[in-house]
């Protein structure tokens, strides 16, 4: 007999996550502690019940100036290289724990300079916290992998320094780049000398596109920045009718499998979908795109990566072979080496979902 696929059953599936961002995900308690230390004194809340709400109220406001202060907290309190090291161990503590076994983490390193903090260190201290939550995962009985994906922000001008740090710690566990903040108004070959650096360099890159803006936005990614992947992606959907044929750039998505990295429960909340049901997440899906299902930011959405495939799942009528199909997708994704990937599929995820269909 198959599991029933309820948050328990798709807790213990492997699960392959490509879009996170570690300032999106911190721990209510952390935020806490972590103001406490650096003297941050701007938190709304004091005892993390109430800080937790408080963020998934703020982000779910249907304010973007609400939305935008959630990071100001989370950000704030992450100036030090050690209180980056603490997020990003217990990131990977966290997933590991909610049976992710392959995680890509994006995080905008100058986020996190303000405080004097070079940016080199601050790349040096999200690495040596993921290789330590790591290797404790992997003594608790629950091993994971995780990469880093460095994010240049669209609106600032640090984009080739960020590229160059791609390139420069790829043999450390930064898998690749991504294009970070508001897609309005900032192309993503804005700087063109960055894009030239990943391309000599033979770099994998992400790009966040199709979420805020439409598909011209996606069409950029894909030409300006040679995007491997597509941040969200879902505004593919735009020229995706319910009856029809697809529009050009659907089309040229879906025939070169472009991976979507699709927050469903993070669209919802910035406004673009009323509802996961109403989401094209199944529809894309169905029609074969390469729909992946990621969290964004968990404080913020009050997600996990099992709550996330468990309500996509429900709303859209998805089995096990769905769950296995869009896990499968990630992985052939992934900003990894093939022998991992191999590894991954043969030994842990196929064997993972056989099981639970019994």
């Amino acid at each position: 007999m198959p599991a029933p696929l309820d948050a328990d059953s798709v807790r213990r599936a492997p699960k392959v996550l490509l879009h996170d961002h570690l300032d999106g995900g911190l721990r209510p308690q952390t935020v806490l502690e972590l103001a406490d230390e650096a003297g941050y004194r701007a938190l709304p809340a004091h005892d993390a019940e109430a800080l937790g709400t408080w963020f998934r109220e703020a982000a779910d406001s249907g304010s973007l100036v609400r939305y935008l202060e959630t990071f100001a907290h989370t950000v704030g309190v992450m100036q030090r290289p050690e209180a980056v090291r603490r997020v990003a161990r217990e990131c990977a503590l966290d997933l590991a724990a909610d049976g992710v076994v392959y995680a890509e983490v994006r995080m905008a390193p100058e986020l996190v300079t303000a405080g004097g903090t070079p940016i080199e260190e601050a790349v040096e201290a999200i690495l040596d916290g993921f290789a330590a939550g790591s290797t404790e995962a992997a003594a608790a009985g629950t091993p994971i992998t995780v990469g880093t994906l460095l994010c240049a922000m669209r609106q600032e001008d640090r984009w080739e320094e960020v590229a160059g740090l791609v390139v420069r710690y790829r043999d450390a566990g930064v898998v690749g780049f991504d294009l970070a903040g508001p897609e309005i108004g900032f192309p993503p070959d804005r700087i063109p000398g960055a894009i030239a650096l990943l391309d000599r360099a033979g770099a994998h890159r992400t790009v966040h596109a199709g979420e805020a803006a439409g598909v011209d936005s996606i069409r950029a990614a894909l030409d300006g920045a040679r995007a491997e992947r597509l941040g969200h992606g879902v505004r593919i959907a735009d020229e995706v009718p319910m009856e029809g044929p697809l529009g050009p750039l659907a089309r040229r998505v879906l025939d070169e499998q472009v991976p979507l990295e699709v927050a469903p429960s993070s669209n919802v909340q910035t406004g673009a979908y009323p509802s996961i049901a109403r989401h094209p997440v199944g529809r894309l899906h169905r029609l074969g795109f390469a729909v992946t299902v990621n969290t964004d930011n968990r404080l913020m959405s009050g997600v996990s990566v099992t709550s996330e495939l468990t309500d996509v799942a429900a709303a859209h009528g998805w089995g096990w072979d769905d769950l296995q199909t869009v896990t499968e997708r990630a992985l052939a994704a992934a900003f990894t080496d093939d022998a991992e990937r191999a590894r991954l599929l043969d030994d842990v995820v196929r064997p993972g979902y056989a099981a639970l269909r019994g």
